[in-house]
């Protein structure tokens, strides 16, 4: 990722778009900003210059994944210029799994699994984009390098560990775990967080994924361990979230290899700053 904070993103109208009655979502240390129009169809996701091919990425993992029927954000238009960029897209309707609680997140969790199956079963062939285990270690190297690990994104355990001893600790298993990915690629989200799963409110189904910049060809086990974990912040206590890890297994159809789950859990933190 690149380290654009303090750069700051233009508006949609400053990037051409009509005067939707664009409000700011939020803004990023990445740089970029989210708006969404005033009747709350579409979404804009603006950012400097500097950013523009990392959004155009993201735009074309969009347009692919929408011919996969995989439920997403449809891609409306895109704007490039020497002021930055800017993404529209319809917005998937919903509310973003994070924000019901555990006993929603429980009626919903099936869905989940069945969703997450069905991303992960789209044509490894077809599919254009990589995060290969190789690609996120090497991104993981330059934000450690970089100093820029934000402590708040590891684990309790590892926040006062230094990051380059975080780091060495999963390249001493690379060479397992790149063997593991080899015969066990699948499409992946990419930051499969609750935040990023939106759910009808009505049924408690998957309306779509959202956010796919880091969408591409990696372990399912990437996906797999951010989703475990993140939902343990729902979960009312360890014993529910045991439970669902079990169900969401079975549901999902795999036997839980808990180190590959950790490896993955913690390399993750690593590769954003």
């Amino acid at each position: 990722m690149s380290d654009l904070r303090g750069t700051r993103a233009p508006s949609p109208v400053l990037l051409g778009l009509d005067d939707g009655g664009w409000s700011p979502v939020n803004a990023g240390e990445s740089g970029a900003t989210v708006f969404h129009s005033a009747d709350a169809t579409r979404y804009a996701k603006c950012v400097p210059a500097a950013a523009a091919a990392e959004l155009e990425a993201e735009r074309d993992r969009a347009v692919w994944l929408s011919g996969q029927g995989v439920p997403g954000p449809r891609v409306l238009d895109w704007r490039s210029g020497d002021d930055g960029a800017c993404l529209v897209t319809r917005a998937v309707s919903g509310i973003p799994a994070d924000q019901v609680p555990a006993e929603d997140l429980w009626t919903a969790w099936e869905h989940i699994a069945d969703a997450v199956r069905r991303l992960h079963e789209a044509p490894v062939s077809q599919c254009p984009f990589r995060r290969s285990l190789d690609t996120m270690v090497a991104l993981a190297g330059d934000v450690v390098a970089r100093d820029a690990v934000s402590p708040g994104f590891l684990p309790v355990d590892q926040q006062q560990t230094p990051a380059p001893e975080l780091l060495d600790r999963l390249t001493r298993q690379v060479s397992r775990r790149r063997e593991q990915e080899a015969a066990d690629t699948v499409v992946c989200h990419g930051d499969l967080c609750l935040p990023n799963i939106i759910l009808d409110p009505q049924t408690l189904e998957v309306s779509g994924f959202i956010d796919l910049g880091r969408l591409g060809l990696a372990d399912r086990y990437a996906d797999l361990a951010l989703l475990l974990a993140n939902a343990r912040e729902t979960w009312t206590d360890e014993e529910q979230a045991r439970a669902a890890d079990t169900a969401l297994a079975a549901r999902y159809g795999i036997a839980l290899d808990h180190d590959r789950l950790r490896f993955y859990l913690h390399l993750d933190p690593l590769t954003w700053g």
